[in-house]
Order: C-alpha cells, then sequence, then structure tokens
C-alpha cells in the first residue's frame, strides 16, 4: 500500500505480467492469423512490424505514463489534464463497458466447449440422428457436424436477429460461471489481479507450445507453415494491408479502453515504464506470430485432410464408373487417370463430369476464416481429426478461457478504477461495489444468451469500439501533444524515469502517430458509408450454411447508437463543464456586486 492510500502491485513483473495477461487476447490467436492469410502470409509481417514502431508503441508508452503520473482511472487522470477532458475517459469507460457486455460470452462458449470435451466421442465429430434414428439429422447434413454443433446446440441460433426463442439456459449457466469466475478474480482490486495473472498470462503459452510441437508432427502441418512464410509481395502494394496492419496493433495492444492507465496508477511513481512499455509490446507481437505458426499448422493439417478426402472421393468415383480394381488407382495418381481416362473415354467420363470435385490444395489453404469461425469451428474441426481428440480438445479451451479472462481482467479494471476515484464509490468496500458492477455486466449481458444473442454480438463486436476507440485515442495523442504541451509531458517523465525521452518517441507522438489515426479514422468513415446497410451473418438451416442478411431498421439504428452513444461523451462533458463553470462566474459576480453594494 503506498502513502497515498491507492493499492499498488506488489513487484514489476506482476504490472508487466497483467499487462501481458490483458493485451494478448483471443486476437492474437483468431484475428492475426486470419490477416496474414488474407494478406500474403509473412509479407504482412512487414507492414505490421513497421505500425507497431510507428503507432503501438509510442501510444501503449503514452498511456502508462499518463497512468503512472496521475495515479488515476482514465476519467480523473483526463480531468486531471484539463477538466473539459474528463469526457474522454467517460468515454473510455462506456466503450469497456460495452466490451465487458459481450466479452465474456466468448468465455461461456468456451466453458460450454469445454464441459462437452469430456466425452468418448466428441459431440461436434458426427452428426447426431434425427428423431426415427434412421438418419442424421438433415440440418447438419447439408452444414457439418462441427457448425451444426456450433449454431444448434451451442447457440440453437434463430434464423435472423428479429426473432427470438428466449433465453438458451446452458449458455446463460456458462455466462453466470464466467462472471463468478471474473469477481473471484478482482474480488479484492488489484491485490486479487496480481496473483491471478501469474497464471493468466503464462499458461496460455504453455498449451501453444504443446500445440506447436503437436501441429507439426500432424500430417500435411508442413503445407500450412510453408504457405505462411511464402510472402506474396505484391500485397505490400495494398493500402488495406498497411491500414488492417495498423488497426491489429491499435486493437491487439488495447490502446483507448483506459486498462492501461488503470493498471499503470497502481505503478510504484519511478518505476520503469518505458522499458515495461516496449517489453509488453514486443511480447504481444511476439505472441501474434507464435500463434499463427501453431494455427498455420493445424490450417495445414486440416486442408490436407479435405484435399485428400475430396481426392478419395473422386477415386472412388472413377473405381466404381470404370469398374476398376481397387488398387489400379492411389490417392497420388488421381490426376494422371483423370487425363487417362477422359481421353480413352470421352462419352461415358462426360456423363461424370458434373460430380467431379475441384481439388485444390491452394483453394483449401486460401479460404480464409477468423473470429469465432476459426476460434469454435475450424479448430474444433481440426481436434476432432486428431488421435485423443478430447485431450487436445481441453487443453485448446482451456487456453481460450484463460486468454478470455486474462482480456476480461483488464476491461472491468477499465470500468472499476476510474469510478473508485469518486468519494461516493470509494467508502464502498472493494468485495461489495466489484461485486456489484459483475452483476450488472451479467445481467445486461444475458441477452447474448438468447436465440438471437449471436446476431447482437457480432454488432456490439464490429460496431461496439472500433470507431469509439480510434476517436479516444487520437484526442489523447493530440490532448498530450499540444494541449498538456509536449514539453510538460516530457518533464513528468524524467520527473518519474530520470531522463527525458528521446526524439524518436517525441516525433512518433507530435507527428506520426496523430496522422496515422487519422488515416486510419477517415478510411473507417469512408469504409462505412460506401459499405451502404449494415449486413450481418444469418444462419440457414434449410442451406446448412451462413448468408448476407441487411440489419432491420432498428438494428441500424442501434448500431448508430453505439457509434455515437461513447464518442459524444467528449463534447457533452466539455459542455457540461463549461455551462457549470459560466454559471459558477455568474453566481460570484453577483456575490461580488452584493459585497460591493453591502461596503
Amino acid at each position: 500500500m503506498e502513502k497515498d492510500g491507492r493499492p499498488s502491485w506488489d513487484s514489476p513483473t506482476q504490472f508487466v505480467l497483467a499487462c501481458v495477461s490483458y493485451a494478448v487476447g483471443l486476437g492474437n490467436v483468431w484475428r492475426f492469423p486470419y490477416l496474414c492469410q488474407m494478406h500474403g502470409g509473412g509479407g504482412f509481417l512487414i507492414p505490421y512490424l513497421i505500425m507497431l514502431c510507428l503507432e503501438g508503441v509510442p501510444l501503449f508508452y503514452m498511456e502508462l505514463a499518463i497512468g503512472q503520473k496521475m495515479r488515476l482511472g482514465s476519467i480523473g487522470a483526463w480531468s486531471a489534464i484539463s477538466p473539459y477532458l474528463g469526457g474522454v475517459g467517460l468515454a473510455s469507460v462506456v466503450t469497456s463497458l460495452y466490451l465487458c457486455l459481450y466479452y465474456n460470452i466468448l468465455n461461456a462458449w468456451s466453458f460450454w466447449y469445454l464441459f462437452h470435451s469430456f466425452q468418448p466421442v466428441l459431440p461436434w465429430a458426427e452428426c447426431p440422428l434425427n428423431s426415427n434414428l434412421t438418419a442424421p439429422i438433415e440440418e447438419c447434413e447439408k452444414a457439418t457436424p462441427t457448425q451444426y454443433f456450433f449454431y444448434r446446440e451451442t447457440l440453437n441460433i434463430s434464423p435472423s436477429i428479429e426473432e427470438n426463442g428466449g433465453i438458451h439456459t446452458g449458455q446463460a449457466l456458462c455466462f453466470l460461471l464466467t462472471w463468478v469466475l471474473t469477481y473471484l478474480c478482482i474480488v479484492r482490486g488489484v491485490q486479487s489481479t496480481g496473483k491471478v495473472v501469474y497464471f493468466t498470462a503464462t499458461f496460455p503459452y504453455v498449451v501453444l507450445f504443446i500445440y506447436l510441437i503437436r501441429g507439426f508432427t500432424l500430417h500435411g502441418a508442413v503445407n500450412g507453415v510453408k504457405y505462411m512464410f511464402t510472402p506474396k509481395m505484391e500485397e505490400l502494394a495494398n493500402p488495406n494491408a498497411w491500414i488492417n496492419a495498423a488497426t491489429q496493433i491499435f486493437f491487439s495492444l488495447g490502446l483507448g479502453f483506459g486498462s492501461l492507465i488503470a493498471f499503470a496508477s497502481y505503478n510504484q511513481y519511478n518505476n520503469n515504464f518505458q522499458r515495461q512499455a516496449i517489453t509488453v509490446s514486443l511480447i504481444n507481437s511476439g505472441t501474434s506470430v507464435f500463434a499463427s505458426i501453431v494455427t498455420f499448422a493445424i490450417y495445414g493439417f486440416k486442408a490436407t485432410v479435405n484435399y485428400e478426402s475430396c481426392l478419395e472421393r473422386t477415386r472412388i468415383l472413377l473405381l466404381n464408373t470404370f469398374e476398376l480394381a481397387e488398387d489400379r488407382i492411389t490417392i497420388d495418381s488421381v490426376f494422371e487417370w483423370v487425363e487417362k481416362l477422359n481421353a480413352t473415354y470421352p462419352q461415358q467420363f462426360s456423363e461424370i463430369a458434373d460430380q467431379l470435385e475441384n481439388c485444390n490444395l491452394e483453394n483449401e489453404l486460401d479460404t480464409a476464416v477468423e473470429g469465432t469461425g476459426l476460434a469454435f469451428i475450424v479448430y474444433s474441426e481440426a481436434i476432432k481429426n486428431m488421435p485423443v481428440s478430447q485431450l487436445w480438445s481441453v487443453l485448446y479451451f482451456v487456453m481460450l478461457l484463460l486468454l478470455g479472462v486474462g482480456s476480461m481482467l483488464g476491461n472491468i479494471t477499465a470500468i472499476i478504477t476510474p469510478l473508485r476515484d469518486f468519494k461516493v464509490v470509494s467508502r464502498m468496500s472493494n468485495e461489495v461495489f466489484n461485486g456489484l458492477v459483475c452483476v450488472f455486466c451479467l445481467l445486461l449481458g444475458l441477452g447474448f444468451t438468447t436465440t438471437s444473442g449471436n446476431y447482437w454480438f457480432t454488432m456490439f463486436n464490429d460496431y461496439g469500439a472500433t470507431f469509439s476507440l480510434l476517436f479516444i485515442v487520437l484526442i489523447e495523442v493530440i490532448t498530450v501533444s499540444y494541449i498538456y504541451g509536449i514539453k510538460r509531458f516530457e518533464k513528468d517523465i524524467e520527473d518519474m524515469l530520470g531522463h527525458r525521452p528521446n526524439w524518436y518517441w517525441k516525433i512518433m507522438w507530435t507527428v506520426v502517430s496523430p496522422l496515422l489515426l487519422i488515416i486510419i479514422f477517415i478510411f473507417y468513415i469512408v469504409t462505412y458509408i460506401q459499405g451502404g446497410t449494415p449486413t450481418y451473418q444469418a444462419w440457414d438451416k434449410e442451406q446448412g450454411k451462413s448468408v448476407v442478411t441487411n440489419y432491420p431498421v432498428f438494428g441500424q439504428v442501434f448500431i448508430g447508437l453505439l457509434l455515437v452513444s461513447s464518442v459524444s461523451c467528449v463534447p457533452l462533458t466539455a459542455l457540461y463543464v463549461f455551462c457549470r463553470k459560466r454559471k459558477q462566474g455568474k453566481h460570484h459576480k453577483q456575490e461580488n456586486s452584493l459585497n460591493a453594494v453591502s461596503f
């Protein structure tokens, strides 16, 4: 406990682990590999690492410095810089609240899959039988067993966002469990969190390393890894690759939520946050690359299995059609036999031409999947084909759960810390106040466990944070550089570290980072406007696949509210402070006039 009564981390290691646990999350596992796949494999690392140096590390450093200097949460810290900027902190709290509402449903899904992993046969390994026990369920046959388990068993998803069949009891119980776990991790504030991060920040690396070893022993894994490290350099000329690299760095480090400011506010005043900012940023990016190698090994295995299954179906079709001996055609000679039979029996071959599949390993590897599709469908499909699949399933979903819980600790701290800086709240015990915040988020988040909850999850994930975070961090860096003043900020850093930041940091804060943020912000707005009516992926059970659907009017209105609600905190708070000061000024003038008359 510090002299000013503010709790503090037991050691700098705890702080670093808390930042790593928060920053290294599900996005490292399911977003970064997708971007690598979409933008030319290893070639994407070039814009990614450049953006890390130009944007990621400097802004991470800046937020840690603000938190450590002010020793307050986001609202208090920005209000201390200028009363008119309290809305920046409030916007961070609102954005973190949105994130907390839907992020824990991912952990609920991880619990759901984890519990279902303890079965002799994984439930997503094969299609269940229909009510007559005569054939597989039609929806599952049209989709795949892994898709059916996710969309029907896990979500019991409705056909659209407009149809709601009530709360999924199993999901609601898992969601309750995730919030109980979250509460236990933060029950005593930083004292509890500081102990938990030793596990949440390290164990996922153990699982990733085990998966790396296992991944490289899987058949076809080398195809995926080769695909990742074969750069398509032409992607460097694609502006989307650079924008996506900058955006990934930005969100992966968790900038703008207020979590880093909150964590840093519990540091010793002279803690070396510069070294820690560089360390955590490099660990976070290194984890993304490490996780991608594991993911591409799994990709390679899955793609090879699908490719060889396609070849096997073609082989059997040829054997049956042309009445050949079983051993005449092997998987390796399928293409050779296709050409030979087409040339020898053109008429007979033309009859089966429409049944022949286009088996192509490159196409299988090119199929890019991100988000829940990668985490809960692609990985599950790969796991079911592994020997002792239950073990690998348990390990994988424990890892996902820990990554999710680690990020949740930062998200919930970004709400609790600024609120506890208010005198009214500071009188309440940690146990009571933290419990009330968790119960509040639990009750509001129950909507995500309904049959249409996945569509609302997608809406919050797509529109709840991106726009507001870009705006928040842009205001932050402009405020520090040009309102608070870069010279004054340098002096604060010198006061804490004993030396001023060098030219690199100053150029990034005053020129490069603001410019990049403005470009990304404008790009986001233009893309949103050009995109037309917002759409989502609705599950069509008749086709057994997701179909693109326009959001209804109420959905579009809600998206507008999500975009505006947190951002509007900044001007509204500034207007409130201005009006209050003006009113106080008039009141003081009246008092002075009365005193003069009395005199």
